[in-house]
């Protein structure tokens, strides 16, 4: 398990060209890692990212950083979802804008009580950049979605677990333990089916009901193949633990 965090506390984990690059990096990192079968995402301090770090004036303005390429060098959502393994995000804090589009990339999200999420952008004259007009209403639907973004509406933890933006909601001082043992409950199980389980859940939003059976059934014929489902079978009839390997 490898475990990333958000760690400019003195600004509220706010996200800059240089922490977008950094999380880039290692996801990328995390895929070559082949040891590496689950990664938990969190920030360090008392919020998980509020969101942009402030640019200087003469910076903002200019057309360098109004271009495709500024914005690209500040995107890092999409290298999160990339990753193959399950991505637990545990929120320590406010999920706001880039923060709240870092988040939602992953795949379980636990949140402390006191959390606030929004997507407040548009209240700035600016526009999301990484992914919130895409995944979130893939996530909570496109009626919530629209309110959030259109409106820049904040909500509180208990109002994200009822619309399906985290999953779960506990105190401040259970959140790495809910997450760990929710890792732990991932990691008992084989790696390459939890890997084929993301895969089929990811791609098959964007598939037809059929086309995602058909996905389905080929990672099911692919698993079959495997030492680990072998392992899995026999731990079965044996009645003892599984000792998965990865292949």
């Amino acid at each position: 398990m490898a475990t990333v965090t958000l760690s400019r506390p003195e600004i509220s984990n706010r996200v800059g060209p240089e922490m977008a690059a950094e999380l880039r990096d290692v996801c990328q990192a995390v895929q070559e890692h082949e040891t590496i079968r689950l990664v938990v995402l969190t920030g360090a301090g008392n919020q998980f990212s509020v969101g942009r770090e402030p640019m200087p004036e003469n910076v903002a303005g200019s057309p360098d950083y109004q271009g495709s390429d500024r914005l690209r060098n500040l995107q890092a959502a999409s290298a999160i979802a990339a990753i193959q393994v399950p991505v637990i995000v545990a929120i320590n804090g406010d999920a706001m804008d880039h923060g709240l589009e870092l988040a939602i990339a992953g795949d379980i999200r636990v949140a402390v009580s006191h959390a606030k999420f929004g997507v407040t952008d548009l209240a700035g004259g600016v526009f999301p950049w990484d992914g919130a007009t895409q995944r979130l209403p893939r996530l909570i639907g496109p009626g919530w979605a629209r309110d959030m973004i259109l409106t820049s509406r904040i909500i509180d933890a208990e109002q994200a677990l009822a619309v399906g933006l985290v999953s779960r909601v506990v105190d401040s001082e259970r959140l790495m333990e809910e997450t760990l043992t929710l890792a732990e409950i991932i990691l008992a199980g084989g790696p390459i089916a939890a890997r084929y389980a993301k895969e089929a859940v990811s791609q098959g939003i964007d598939l037809t009901l059929d086309q995602g059976l058909r996905l389905e059934a080929d990672l099911n014929v692919l698993l079959q193949s495997t030492t680990d489902r072998a392992e899995g079978l026999g731990s079965f009839l044996e009645k003892r633990p599984p000792k998965y390997t990865g292949t």
